[in-house]
C-alpha cells in the first residue's frame, strides 16, 4: 500500500551545495494529538524522501517535516512555497499534492522530467502565457547551465548565438570600459537584442552572483518563434522596455529627423527603435542596390520599396544590409497615412532574420 505523499520541488537555487533546480522531495506521515487518561499526547510520524543518490540535508528535511506538523496531515497542506533555513546556500521549494493511491487502484506513473521542468518554467514570465504542451515542445532546445561568479558569458562584438533565461543568480551588463549598464536577475532574459536583430552582441555580460540559466541556440529559437504568437508579444514588450531604458538619447535624435550610418546602427535596430516609440514618418536608406524607402505609422510598417521590390520582400531585403546611411523624417504623405500595417512587426523582423539564416522560403502569414 502507498501512503499519501506531498511533493516539494526546488524552483530556486541560491548556491545550494547539495541540490539543484528540479530536485524533488516527498513528504508523508501524520501528526496527531491523542487524548488518553486525561492526557493529550502529540504523536508524529514523518518521512522525508530526498533525491536519489544525493546526500541528506538535515536543515531542509527539518523544514519540510515542520510543514506536516503544522497542518497535521498531507491532504491539508495547501499550495505553497517554502524557503529552507539555509547554510552556505539556500533553496526555495514549491509544494504539489500527490494523490493517494493503493494496491487496489491502478498505479499512476510518476511525472517525467519534462512534466516537472514545464511546471517549473511556468513560474517565469516568458512562459506564463504558454500552454504546458508548448513549453514541453520548447524544452529539447534548452540547455541548463550553471556559471560561477566572474564568468563572462558574452563579450561586446561577439557573434549573436544564444538566448538566456535566468533561473537564479544575477548578471551585469557592461560597457567597453566596464561601466555598469544594467543588472539582471531571476526570470529576466538577455541576448535577445542581438538574436532578434542578427547583429553582434552590443554589450559584455558578466556573472555577478552564481548563475543558473537556460540557454537556447538563436537559430533554433527563431524557427520556433513564428509558431507561438504569445512569444512574439512577450519579446515585443521586452524590446520596448529595453530600448526605452538604454537607448533614450539615440531614440530622441532619430525621432527628431537625424541621419546616421548603418555601420553604427543596423537596419534592424533602426526599425525596432521606430516601433518602440510608435513613430510616424518616412525612413530613407541609401544602400548598395540603391535607395530604399520605408514608411511607418505609429511604429508599424505600412509601406516598403527597395529597388524593384515592394512590400515585405523589400523589407526583408533591407535587413541584410550593413553599409549605407539612413535618414528619418517625421510625418507621412496623406495616401500612405491611410495604408494598413503590413503585418505584425515582430513576426516581420523574425521572418526576415530566418530568411537570412536559411535562405528564401515561403512562409505563412501569422
Amino acid at each position: 500500500m502507498k501512503y499519501p505523499e506531498s511533493v516539494f520541488i526546488i524552483i530556486e537555487d541560491h548556491q545550494c551545495p547539495l541540490y539543484k533546480l528540479g530536485d524533488e522531495f516527498r513528504l508523508s506521515g501524520k501528526a496527531l494529538v491523542i487524548e488518553h487518561e486525561d492526557e493529550k499526547k502529540f504523536i508524529t510520524t514523518v518521512i522525508v524522501k530526498t533525491p536519489l543518490k544525493k546526500q541528506e540535508c538535515r536543515v531542509l528535511a527539518g523544514d519540510i517535516a515542520d510543514i506536516l506538523i503544522k497542518y497535521s496531515s498531507i491532504d491539508k497542506i495547501p499550495a505553497m512555497q517554502l524557503k529552507c533555513g539555509g547554510c552556505t546556500g539556500s533553496v526555495r521549494l514549491e509544494h504539489q499534492h500527490k494523490k493517494t493511491s493503493s494496491a487496489s487502484q491502478s498505479a499512476q506513473p510518476d511525472e517525467n522530467d519534462s512534466d516537472k521542468m514545464a511546471r517549473l518554467l511556468r513560474n517565469f514570465s516568458i512562459f506564463q502565457t504558454l500552454e504546458e504542451e508548448q513549453i514541453k515542445h520548447l524544452l529539447p532546445f534548452f540547455k541548463l547551465r550553471r556559471l560561477a561568479k566572474g564568468a563572462v558569458i558574452m563579450k561586446k562584438g561577439d557573434p549573436a548565438k544564444d538566448l538566456y533565461i535566468i533561473l537564479s543568480g544575477r548578471v551585469e551588463i557592461l560597457e567597453d570600459d566596464g561601466m555598469l549598464i544594467a543588472s539582471l536577475g531571476k526570470g529576466e532574459v538577455f541576448g535577445e537584442m542581438s538574436l532578434l536583430s542578427g547583429d553582434p552582441v552590443g554589450a559584455t555580460v558578466k556573472v555577478s552572483e552564481t548563475l543558473m540559466v537556460l540557454s537556447v541556440n538563436g537559430k533554433k529559437f527563431r524557427n520556433t518563434f513564428n509558431t507561438i504568437p504569445s512569444l512574439q508579444m512577450y519579446f515585443a514588450r521586452l524590446l520596448t522596455r529595453r530600448l526605452a531604458r538604454s537607448n533614450v538619447a539615440r531614440t530622441e535624435e532619430l525621432s527628431s529627423g537625424m541621419v546616421g550610418k548603418l555601420t553604427d546602427l543596423p537596419p534592424s535596430e533602426v526599425y525596432q527603435t521606430l516601433k518602440t516609440n510608435q513613430k510616424t514618418g518616412v525612413l530613407i536608406l541609401t544602400l548598395s542596390k540603391g535607395p530604399a524607402k520605408l514608411s511607418f505609422k505609429d511604429g508599424d510598417l505600412v509601406h516598403a520599396v527597395y529597388g524593384k521590390m515592394k512590400g515585405r520582400e523589400a523589407f526583408f531585403e533591407t535587413l541584410k544590409e550593413r553599409d549605407g546611411r539612413f535618414r528619418f523624417t517625421p510625418g507621412l504623405p496623406p495616401e500612405e497615412a491611410k495604408l494598413p500595417e503590413m503585418g505584425n512587426f515582430m513576426w516581420l523582423l523574425m521572418e526576415g532574420l530566418r530568411r537570412i539564416d536559411e535562405g528564401p522560403e515561403t512562409s505563412d502569414t501569422p
